[in-house]
This record gives structure tokens, C-alpha cells and sequence, in this order.
């Protein structure tokens, strides 16, 4: 597995940040199904500055006997039985997410990732309920650290809402593309990036002479 020239493995503690988004049918991590899941994963550049290296989805069927909240679906307008959907059962769709996840984690000498996402109790508990329902034995995130970028746009922004955070950030914002999985975790892993990156700017200013 080739090294990243810049790897991650000292910055968060060994971690490797991963920003994740969940489209599901409901609130309970049991019994509504996943519908999508997208993945964006981020890495220095040469100046050590984050920025965005991959980006992976896939829309996912529902699993069997599962219970669908309509409210839900009509929130995020996803329709789950939809033919062009090209949606897959959710055992290979984690796989699919999970194989570069780990390819990233060995390149940048850490030793698992971490979920990122805006309020993220709610991603990390329905992948952690979907990697138990599909005996899943080498999931690449922590079972239940994370980092919020909520609380990071509210430190640094004075918002909370992820629209609002954007918009706060200078990020244009979709409201047509917002709930879709993809959409959401592209803009999320930005505003990651600029939180994290104006850090390591402002840390730089201070130790200048």
C-alpha cells in the first residue's frame, strides 16, 4: 500500500477523519433501513493543508422486514423502491464504502478512521446498528468517537444548521441537493476542511516571531 508523502497518522491522534452522511427511513437505528450512505475522505496536501482525495456513495435497498416512516421519506423526497435508484443490498454497499476507507487509513499510518459528521450520534449509531445486522467483522471507525461539525461551526461561525454553517463559511448552498446523502457529506468534508485548515493557519501566525 503506497505511504502518503504528508500521511495523517500523528494529527488526530492516529484517527483518520471520514465524513459520513446517512439517508434512512426513520429515527430508530433497528427498525428503519438505511437508504444512502456517502463517504468523503480527506487528506493533506504538500503543504499539509486538508483537502478532498475521494468520494464514495451508494444508495442501498432496504433490509428485510424493516420498517419504513413515511414522514421520513417525505423529508428527504427519497422513494426506496425506485428502479433508477441502482440501489444495493446493504452488506455490499458498506463493503463498497468500507474498502477505501481502509486503503486510507494504511496510507496515511493511522489506525482507524472517525466518523465526521453534523451531529453525528445519529450516523454513527445507524452504521454501527447496520454493521451488527450484516455481522460486518472489520468496520474501519471508531465504534463511537467522532468529531461534530456542528459544534466545530459554532465555535468558530456562530451556527449550528449546516445550511447556515455553509453560508456562514462563504460555501454556496443547495437547498434542492441538501438530504441527499452525497450532497451533504461533500458539503460537510469543506467545511471540515476549512475549520481545520484555518486552525493549523492561525496555530502557524501565532508561533511565527
Amino acid at each position: 500500500m503506497e505511504i502518503s508523502q504528508n500521511p495523517l497518522g500523528k494529527r488526530f491522534r492516529g484517527y483518520l477523519p471520514v465524513i459520513v452522511d446517512i439517508e434512512t427511513a426513520g429515527f430508530n437505528a433497528k427498525k428503519n433501513p438505511l437508504l444512502e450512505i456517502a463517504a468523503v475522505i480527506v487528506e493533506p496536501d504538500a503543504n499539509g493543508l486538508l483537502q478532498i482525495t475521494e468520494t464514495h456513495s451508494s444508495n442501498i435497498i432496504p433490509f428485510k422486514n424493516s420498517e419504513l416512516d413515511e414522514a421520513a421519506l417525505k423529508f428527504n423526497g427519497i422513494d426506496p423502491y425506485h428502479p433508477f435508484r441502482m440501489a444495493m443490498e446493504e452488506k455490499d454497499a458498506l463493503n463498497k464504502i468500507f474498502k477505501p476507507i481502509r486503503n486510507a487509513v494504511k496510507r496515511n499510518e493511522c489506525n482507524r478512521a472517525i466518523l465526521v459528521g453534523h451531529n453525528p450520534a445519529f450516523d454513527i449509531n445507524f452504521l454501527n446498528a447496520a454493521v451488527e445486522r450484516n455481522q460486518i467483522k472489520r468496520c474501519p471507525f471508531h465504534p463511537f468517537s467522532s468529531f461534530d461539525t456542528a459544534t466545530l461551526g459554532g465555535l468558530i461561525y456562530g451556527q449550528t444548521v449546516l445550511a447556515k454553517v455553509a453560508q456562514a463559511a462563504g460555501l454556496a448552498w443547495d437547498s434542492d441537493k441538501a438530504h441527499s446523502a452525497l450532497y451533504d457529506a461533500e458539503q460537510t468534508a469543506r467545511l471540515f476542511c476549512m475549520m481545520v485548515n484555518r486552525w493549523k493557519k492561525l496555530t502557524e501566525l501565532e508561533k511565527a516571531p
